[in-house]
């Protein structure tokens, strides 16, 4: 067995369990974030999951790291590794990096692999609204003049961003809150153009094996 194929047998065996531990990250975060009039044991608590969960995305990286076999190659080319592991918010944008494998793929990709992209990139797409709403809250909540009061208005800003409608009635005015803005508009971007791409393909799949049907 190769360096490539232990990896990929590697990363098959650790997705659930990296699921669960970006679950565990950003429940531990928001919890830190919208509750922090907890006894400071909890908040310790808290914290100490945080750490855990990141731990488990660091064993990870230095796994693959080890089998590729490429040292400073492997962290160019999986640059995205790289950032998820500093900002372990940004874990649902590994989700591009499917969707690409996908249209690389020689053969055609199957309907219902089409499907699950698209319900997988929308999940992500929330999962990272959620994460920037937390964030931006945290870094504006506080912050004078600041139009981000509550976790809604963060919630609302985080929407209309990700969906690039920006109305401008909450902004972020923290140079924190401004750096995550600028984020959630490229990632938003890189997302909602893996559904898009997806969907599109879908379609014109769909319409191309309906023609195939009808007879000549």
């Amino acid at each position: 067995m190769n360096d490539d194929s232990r990896m990929r047998s590697w990363e098959r065996r650790t997705e659930i369990p990296l699921f669960a531990a970006s679950l565990l990250f950003l429940t531990s975060y928001a919890v830190r974030v919208l509750a922090p009039d907890l006894s400071r044991l909890w908040l310790d608590f808290w914290l100490a999951l945080t750490a855990v969960s990141w731990a488990c995305f660091a064993v990870d990286y230095g796994v693959r790291l080890r089998l590729s076999g490429r040292g400073v190659r492997f962290v160019v080319t999986r640059w995205l590794d790289t950032v998820v592991l500093v900002l372990p918010l940004l874990r649902p944008l590994r989700m591009v990096r499917v969707y690409n494998a996908v249209q690389a793929r020689r053969d055609q990709p199957t309907l219902s692999l089409y499907a699950r992209v698209i319900t997988y990139a929308g999940m992500t797409s929330v999962l990272l609204g959620f994460a920037a709403s937390l964030a931006v809250y945290q870094a504006e909540r506080d912050a004078p003049g600041t139009t981000i009061r509550t976790f809604g208005d963060a919630a609302w800003w985080a929407c209309s961003t990700l969906t690039t409608v920006g109305y401008g009635d909450v902004a972020p005015v923290t140079p924190q809150g401004r750096l995550v803005a600028a984020a959630l508009m490229a990632c938003g971007l890189a997302l909602l153009g893996a559904v898009t791409g997806s969907f599109s393909s879908w379609l014109l799949q769909t319409f191309t094996r309906e023609d195939e049907k009808k007879p000549p």
